[in-house]
């Protein structure tokens, strides 16, 4: 792949620093044998400038090189690693301002230490390829960090979402619905919404929605297994690309069609913007501040709530995340989301974030993760609803839970349901809370004599919980580092 013609700057000096170093030389020994001055070639190395023909000729009679060699593109072996990176897109793809990041100065770290650098970037790109992470997933990656970061809440998307409100008069106690949606696309936006024909395009089946753009109007095609709160969220974050002004936009969220991290970023705004109207913070801050001052815990209120919003569990608890931090100081939290298929044991986790610096569940590659979370468990009685062919609705529970090894505390809030339109697939969106002194009197029902608490931990695989009913796999990590330690006390005594 070619290098970016950004970097060509960067890849010049990185090879002209390496050969200088390579034949023992100094800034001022080549300064002296070139005609130019050190800090020319400092800015040069650094990969601030790019020497004129003439003066590539004068820096390779000075080292004793031909020029083509000079200004070939291709690195050492030593520092390949660098040229993968460079070779991404990583670096232009990914606005590194919004990480506090100067592009400049990372371009000079690069070139103060290239080989021990080359070294880093070369072993995270190969633990990218063990667990065979594809730059789609590298995104994704980032974007949490970036949520992370801004603590999942960004006042300014959230004052043009109340902007937006107003200037389509929508009163204040108003819940925006399935309709109300469309009809602002259609009236404001001039887009026609249509359903998909799965008979004619059997390819989009399983895709949520499709936007056609055209300058005589945008079509938005939907899947007609998508229930109205599915429906309407999808119209509102529509809107939210059109009202952010988000040109470079996914037409679908199928991931084979994210192509940049502008993209991600994007669709996360205009999600972000979707929730802010439909679940407004003006009304969902006073009704989860009466949730955390009952004295008992009552999951029914939080399913009520979901209704009230006209949402879904995933997208009430992401905008949980979103208040929690701002509005309550409750700053330590996790989101997950689960999918299991009725009958089977596995569990595969398709999303998670995390606004913690405290022990949170994390995807793990190769292992089985604790049987007792609650986000699993509610999976289990979903699937025992099914089999019993009753009607599934909304399923909400709540656990303390206590890691085994940290002893760290979290509440975690628990929904499950059907995951619509594929048959079979449930799924389970989990929002976690670090229990601290401050927490705990924030939330009035911790004391309920019936809410459910257990020792939970990350995998079975790490646990040191040998009689737990629920253990579907040995602890052989745990294992293995017991015996690397007993190793080491040995070794010590020997020595000793």
């Amino acid at each position: 792949m070619a290098i970016n013609t950004d970097n060509v700057r960067l890849v010049f000096g990185l090879k002209l620093k390496q050969l200088r170093l390579d034949k023992g030389m100094s800034l001022s020994e080549l300064s002296q044998k070139s005609g130019l001055s050190i800090s020319y070639i400092n800015e040069i190395e650094k990969g601030k400038k790019y020497p004129k023909s003439d003066k590539i000729i004068a820096l390779a009679s000075a080292m004793d090189v031909d020029y083509d060699t000079l200004v070939s593109l291709k690195l050492t072996k030593r520092l390949e690693p660098i040229s993968d990176l460079l070779s991404s897109n990583v670096l232009t793809e990914l606005p590194l301002e919004l990480f506090g990041i100067d592009p400049a100065n990372l371009l000079e770290i690069l070139s103060d230490a290239p080989a021990k650098i080359s070294a880093f970037v070369g072993t995270l790109i190969e633990i990218a390829r063990n667990y065979n992470m594809s730059i789609e997933k590298f995104y994704f990656s980032a974007l949490r960090t970036y949520q992370e970061m801004h603590d999942n809440y960004f006042e300014d998307i959230e004052l043009e979402a109340e902007r937006f409100l107003i200037e389509n008069n929508v009163d204040q106690n108003q819940i925006l619905d399935e309709k109300d949606l469309a009809e602002i696309l259609k009236s404001r936006f001039n887009y026609s919404i249509e359903n998909i024909n799965e008979k004619a395009n059997p390819e989009f089946s399983s895709v949520r929605s499709l936007t056609i753009t055209s300058p005589n109007g945008n079509r938005l095609l939907m899947n007609n297994h998508l229930s109205s709160v599915q429906r309407g969220f999808i119209f509102g974050r529509e809107i939210g690309y059109l009202y952010l002004n988000l040109k470079n936009r996914l037409h679908t969220t199928a991931l084979v069609e994210a192509e940049s991290f502008e993209q991600l970023l994007n669709n996360f705004k205009a999600s972000y913007f979707s929730s802010a109207i439909i679940i407004k913070r003006s009304l969902l801050v006073p009704a989860v501040a009466a949730v955390f001052e009952q004295k008992m815990w009552q999951p029914q209120q939080l399913i009520d709530l979901i209704h009230r919003f006209n949402t879904t569990p995933e997208s009430f608890c992401y905008r949980l995340s979103n208040i929690l931090p701002r509005y309550f100081g409750i700053n330590q939290i996790f989101f997950s989301r689960f999918n299991n298929f009725v009958g089977q044991n596995i569990f595969d986790m398709t999303k998670e974030m995390h606004i913690s610096r405290k022990h949170y569940p994390h995807t793990v590659k190769d292992e089985h993760y604790c049987r007792r979370w609650v986000a699993l468990t509610i999976l289990n009685d979903l699937g025992d609803v099914i089999r019993r062919k009753e009607q599934p609705g909304i399923l909400c529970k709540a656990q303390k839970s206590t890691y085994l090894d940290t002893r760290d505390e979290y509440l975690v809030i628990s929904f499950a349901l059907p995951m619509s339109p594929t048959p079979g697939l449930n799924v389970s969106v989990s929002m976690g809370i670090y229990l601290d002194a401050p927490t705990r009197e924030k939330l009035q029902f911790l004391d309920d004599p019936f809410l459910v608490a257990r020792e939970v931990n990350q995998t079975c695989e790490r646990c040191s919980l040998f009689d737990c009913r629920e253990r579907i796999a040995a602890p052989t990590i745990l294992q293995k580092r017991h015996k690397n330690e007993e190793l080491r006390k040995a070794l010590k005594r020997m020595i000793n």
